[in-house]
């Protein structure tokens, strides 16, 4: 029996407000690095009422005063947005609601605002900023202490290198790219410069630190370099790091695997402490550029670059030093976060799982590992897919005014509103996200892939993007592109994506692996272990204790890192989630998720990524369709199908 969400009916008018303002949304992200959220918050951003829109704070204002909770208004100078922050989340709710779609008339052209929360950003727990840690003339000392003249002396005690963004020394150990470590059995001679020690004693006095450093890296960045997102690598150092800015200030941006982000500024001659979460799991990097967003009234200061500042300003870069010191580890790491530990993989999981036998099986590892995952994880996992994809798109707009289309596994209801000259039906077997595209005025229902209540031969094309990986045995995913097929007329197309087991492909990374996110603290390049990896589990799957011998046993993944195999468990870390009092620690549940001892639900969703031909291998043995074109899109195997008869 299949489920019906029960839509509000709405007008066109309410629709077409609806679509401008995800689209907006979409703008807001690719072009501005401004993420919003589907939540209300105190905080709204107000798309196209912005002084580069022509709109002045006056009309904003003005548009504005029906509310006497407005604490802030801030519009950047010649950007198209505006951000308004409320006294209260019911008062930006009813503004949220009333204001979406409102025109005005600004310079004798028409301009119509719309609406979308945003969340206030707050630092990662575990890390501080000292200004001032280190005076005028203690800057210069440091900068002066070290000689980037190259060096093949053999007895010097330092190791230099200069990397592709930036040049680096090294004191006390030299860290390896190689393997993203230190050989903690050859330490360079002369330790650390005798210039560091009257900061580090300072560091123990005030008790940022409780052991003295032995490692120092030092890394020299001039305007426009960077250093990619990464999570220093657990085995090589203990807990505390610190990091001196000097010579000019940056910005240095800080991510957490549930994609939450905050961009913090880190002035000149001030001390970074990393320590606990902010070391051990949120990636940190510096985005390569010439110009920072800085808040204007504390540009100077440290702080966390939020959209609700009362002004903000831009910052040249200048050449930055910094001064990284570490301990090196000499025990493996028992941290709290074993999803970005190295030392903690591979780690034992009681249950043993196996890939399934017969359809039974396959019906429980799927409902298990997708299904119920998927609703469990569905308003986190909305809040992350924004953009549709391009070639998507393409698709979608390619199809003639009228067409009837249906989107199988549509998930948060992204491509549904693509094309408004078409008719657009979702389905998804996940009640919560159906519920997110009605809420959306998306036309959608529940339904399994398999089984779509519609009649055959009434949809000029349907697509299916990213569900047929989530079938666990060959016979599934033959009956999922058959279903396709039955739902088209005769000339209509399907247009098929599934993930690639080649996430390089014609020397090229995917998307996929070029977000890789874990490597060691800055100064380091990215290590190979990914962002959101979980405690990669030896093996998980359908059944315990019962599990067939002869079956392949399920591996979890390393997200961010190349496929060892076809059939796994990929992780998710879902935002806000909290552990079942009394849960075991490291237990997979019923729900899918492993409950790591002190951390957040880490959720885990089958995949069986497809080799090179093995979707069109698959599309061919459907008789009444044939395959009009195949091709590679970001790590995915992509077909269309036109059905024959």
């Amino acid at each position: 029996m299949n489920n019906y969400v029960k839509t509000t009916k709405m007008t066109k008018a309410n629709k077409k407000v609806i679509r401008k303002q995800l689209k907006a949304s979409h703008t807001l992200l690719k072009h501005e690095g401004i993420e919003t959220v589907s939540y209300p918050t105190q905080n709204l951003v107000v798309a196209n009422g912005g002084l580069g829109n022509g709109v002045s704070r006056e009309q904003l204002q003005d548009i504005l005063k029906g509310s006497s909770s407005v604490k802030c208004l801030l519009m950047p100078p010649n950007k198209p947005y505006a951000f308004v922050t409320y006294g209260c989340t019911e008062d930006a709710r009813q503004c949220h609601a009333a204001l979406n779609g409102r025109q005005l008339q600004c310079q004798g052209r028409t301009v119509t605002l719309y609406l979308s929360f945003v969340d206030k950003a707050e630092m990662p727990p575990g890390l501080k900023v000292l200004e001032d840690f280190v005076s005028p003339e203690e800057e210069v000392q440091l900068l002066e202490a070290v000689d980037w003249s190259f060096c093949d002396d053999p007895g010097d005690n330092t190791i230099q290198k200069t990397l592709k963004h930036r040049r680096v020394k090294h004191f006390g150990y030299e860290f390896r790219y190689d393997n993203n470590n230190v050989d903690k059995n050859k330490p360079l001679s002369g330790g650390l410069p005798a210039v560091c020690h009257p900061v580090l004693e300072r560091c123990l006095k005030e008790k940022h630190i409780s052991i003295w450093p032995d490692q120092l890296t030092v890394n020299q960045y001039q305007p426009g370099q960077g250093i990619p997102p990464h999570v220093d690598t657990h085995s090589a150092f203990e807990d505390t790091i610190l990091s001196l800015s000097l010579g000019a200030k940056t910005v240095m941006d800080f991510r957490h695997p549930d994609g939450r982000s905050v961009a913090v500024v880190l002035p000149r001659r001030s001390l970074l402490l990393m320590k606990g979460e902010s070391r051990y799991l949120w990636t940190h990097g510096i985005t390569p550029r010439r110009l920072d967003i800085v808040p204007a009234r504390d540009a100077e200061r440290s702080v966390a670059v939020t959209p609700d500042p009362c002004d903000l300003t831009l910052n040249e870069r200048g050449t930055r030093t910094s001064f990284t010191f570490r301990k090196v580890r000499h025990m493996p790491c028992d941290c709290a976060y074993p999803s970005t530990c190295d030392s903690q993989r591979p780690l034992e999981v009681p249950q043993r799982f196996s890939l399934p036998c017969t359809d039974v099986d396959a019906v429980q590892l799927e409902m298990r590992f997708v299904h119920t995952v998927y609703d469990e994880i569905a308003g986190h996992f909305s809040r992350t897919r924004h953009s549709p994809w391009p070639r998507v798109g393409d698709f979608l707009r390619s199809l003639v005014p009228g067409a009837v289309v249906a989107d199988v596994g549509c998930g948060n209801g992204k491509y549904l509103g693509i094309n408004p000259a078409v008719f657009t039906l979702g389905c998804d077997r996940s009640h919560s996200l159906v519920q997110i595209c009605a809420d959306r005025g998306f036309q959608a229902f529940t339904s399994d892939a398999l089984e779509v209540p519609l009649r055959s031969g009434v949809c000029d094309a349907c697509i299916s993007i990213a569900v047929i990986h989530h079938f666990s045995t060959q016979e599934r995913r033959l009956t999922a592109v058959k279903e396709l097929v039955r739902l088209l007329k005769p000339g209509g197309k399907a247009l098929l994506y599934v993930w690639a087991l080649e996430q390089e492909y014609n020397r090229q990374k995917s998307k996929y692996l070029k977000e890789r996110g874990v490597g060691p603290v800055e100064g380091v390049e990215p290590g190979s272990v990914g962002q959101m990896d979980t405690t990669a589990a030896r093996t998980v799957g359908t059944s315990s204790s019962a599990a067939k011998s002869s079956q392949p046993e399920l591996s979890i993944h390393r997200n961010r890192t190349a496929f060892g195999s076809q059939d796994l468990l990929v992780p998710w870390h879902l935002r806000g989630g909290v552990q079942k009092e009394g849960q075991e620690p490291s237990h997979i549940g019923e729900k899918g998720a492993l409950l790591a001892s002190g951390s957040t639900p880490v959720y885990h969703r089958y995949y069986h990524v497809f080799r090179e031909g093995e979707l069109e291998e698959l599309c061919r043995k459907v008789r009444n369709a044939t395959i009009e074109t195949s091709y590679y899109d970001q790590g995915n195997w992509c077909v269309i199908l036109e059905k024959t008869l």
